[in-house]
């Protein structure tokens, strides 16, 4: 009789390059699981519930309707199944995140209990957080150097797709995957996103993939700060939960040009793989956020400049009125409300107007990063904590970034400069160029020089 393992499906929701997927097909029949986390959803917001829903049926289905899930706390419910399957062995992606950390060190506790292990296999990152140091060994903490080390890993590497032996098909070596049926408790109704959602699931996926990378990746480095052009990838909700892994868009793009043309900006045919290049520098500032995260887990919601984190912010009701009209798009500066309203409408916003967007917040309006942070997070699609967070601590001047507290986005000349015909503003604001349309809410330069003077106050430095 053969043994029987459990794959714990987490923010890896494929069947395709699952290095902990292939590690349990491996040993027998594969219970696939998912365990909706009381404590992960109640800090999601309803588009990206829907979302992982949505992604949830696209695996059950890949599964031949297989997939077990269950509700309840994980340190209970994946020992219990393990018990009730017979399981020796419970496969997961490693998570590198402050909570996932916590609860698979006490998930591998109880499982040892029981005379059963907690295989950790792989991670949800081109390169896995705490991987890519310096010389003397010490962790990076600024994305340029780590950025050069982490394509010259890349490019001196082995190359290969982790866990290429599983396929979207369920197989693994050629060999159909056998899964072993159990009782769950099924998904719950799918809560209303209040927005339009992108097509969910690994077969999306691969298709929004490979539509890029034959259309799109090329020009990427010319066009991806147009946000009325809608030439980014659009794969940010995938990479999220796991539908498609980073190395294998990275292992597409090394087929197109050699990794190490990718890691030298000047090698002679840079102008040819500038796209490729500069998408995959996008890759690995999602996994360097990762890295700080990884080592600084208390960065998820402090500053990681201690020197700034008792400068004085806007926190009364006055603060949250300013707030509301932030949240809303109803600031009077185009860009930053089209952003707002992008992000209402469609549980995404260009990555350009992100910064925008949060400069404004916390540069013109004086409120806590955190504020907006977790705005974000209730609306995004891709919301992803590492990402997100430290994304906004950047725009704060709080964070990893080594440019001083005193870059201050213009919202004006950041329309002109990336919207200058109008055209993301009439996307998204019905009423724009009307006398409908909000005035200004703030004078952008008298509210930059505010911020320098309370930057000043906080650090003693001009």
């Amino acid at each position: 009789m053969r043994a029987t393992a459990v794959m714990w499906f987490r923010r890896d929701l494929r069947l395709g390059d699952h290095p902990a997927l292939e590690a349990a097909a491996r040993t027998g029949g594969v219970v696939p699981l998912f365990v909706v986390d009381p404590v992960l959803m109640g800090s999601s917001g309803a588009p990206r519930a829907a979302y992982l829903h949505d992604c949830l049926m696209a695996l059950d289905e890949a599964t031949g309707g297989h997939l077990v899930v269950r509700h309840g706390d994980p340190t209970e419910v994946v020992p219990a199944i393990a018990a009730e399957a017979g399981a020796a062995d419970v496969y997961v992606t490693r998570d590198h995140g402050p909570y996932g950390r916590r609860r698979d060190a006490e998930v591998a506790d109880r499982l040892r209990a029981d005379g059963r292990r907690l295989r950790g296999i792989g991670s949800n990152h081109a390169l896995e957080p705490g991987t890519v140091r310096k010389g003397d060994g010490d962790p990076y903490a600024v994305h340029t150097p780590f950025s050069k080390r982490w394509f010259a890993i890349l490019a001196d590497a082995s190359y290969a797709v982790p866990g290429a032996a599983t396929a979207p098909d369920g197989t693994c070596d050629g060999e159909p995957i056998e899964w072993v049926a159990m009782d769950g408790d099924g998904l719950a109704d799918r809560p209303d996103p209040g927005c339009e959602l992108p097509p969910a699931g690994e077969g999306a996926a691969r298709e929004r993939w490979a539509e890029f990378r034959d259309e799109g990746v090329g020009d990427y480095a010319d066009r991806r700060d147009d946000p009325a052009g809608d030439a980014t990838s659009h794969l940010s909700p995938h990479l999220k939960w796991g539908a498609i892994h980073p190395r294998r868009l990275l292992h597409d793009l090394h087929d197109l040009h050699d990794l190490h043309d990718l890691h030298d900006r000047h090698a002679g045919n840079g102008i040819r793989c500038a796209g490729p290049r500069t998408f995959a520098s996008e890759l690995a500032w999602r996994d360097f956020y990762a890295d700080v995260l990884f080592h600084r887990p208390r960065t998820a919601w402090s500053d990681l400049r201690d020197e700034l984190s008792g400068m004085r912010l806007d926190t009364d009701a006055a603060a949250r009125d300013r707030f509301e009209r932030w949240c809303a798009g109803r600031t009077g500066f185009p860009i930053v409300d089209a952003g707002m309203r992008q992000l209402l409408a469609t549980g995404w916003m260009h990555n350009r107007v992100r910064m925008i967007t949060a400069s404004f917040l916390v540069k013109d309006l004086h409120l806590p990063w955190q504020w907006g942070a977790r705005h974000f997070l209730d609306h995004l699609v891709d919301g992803d904590l590492a990402s997100n967070n430290h994304g906004w601590q950047w725009a704060a001047g709080t964070g990893t970034d080594a440019a001083p507290y005193f870059r201050v986005f213009n919202p004006t000349t950041q329309s002109e400069r990336f919207d200058s015909d109008g055209a993301y503003a009439r996307r998204w604001i019905a009423e724009y160029g009307t006398d409908a349309y909000p005035r200004e809410m703030v004078d952008h330069a008298a509210e930059r020089r505010g911020a320098l003077a309370r930057y000043e106050a906080a650090t003693g430095r001009s």
